[in-house]
């Protein structure tokens, strides 16, 4: 149970954290028809989880308790990008490159079909 609400309040503070950032971001561009405020979370996400992870893996900095705090709860919040970019470096780290490619095609192309679907679908239902 520890762990849990380590990651749920670590969500509250990396989603609380993404509303305010995306919403700085896409203010400061004065873009209405492109996501700057997105990109940025999910870059920014992205760059947190591969230096604290690689300090956790060299230095031993994080607990395991710590790592559910910043690692699911706070950046599993702000974006969960930045674990599909860790999870895919990972694996083309450990010399998985079909494995890391089929990750990346599989997050793409599953994902924008599963929107697609899933939009259909709702439009079927309540047109």
């Amino acid at each position: 149970m520890g762990k849990l609400f380590l990651a749920g309040i670590g969500g509250f503070v990396g989603s609380s954290l993404r509303y305010a950032v995306t919403g700085c971001v896409q203010t400061w561009s004065r873009s209405i028809g492109f996501p700057y405020g997105t990109l940025a979370v999910n870059l920014i996400g992205c760059f947190l989880i591969g230096f604290l992870s690689q300090l956790a893996e060299s230095r031993g900095v994080f607990t395991a308790e710590s790592r559910t705090f910043v690692f699911i709860g706070i950046l599993g919040g702000f974006t969960t990008f930045s674990a599909f970019g860790n999870e895919t470096m990972n694996l083309w780290r450990d010399g998985e490159n079909l494995l890391a490619m089929a990750n990346v095609a599989a997050h793409l192309l599953l994902g924008l079909g599963a929107v697609s679907a899933s939009r259909a679908l709702a439009y079927q239902i309540w047109g």
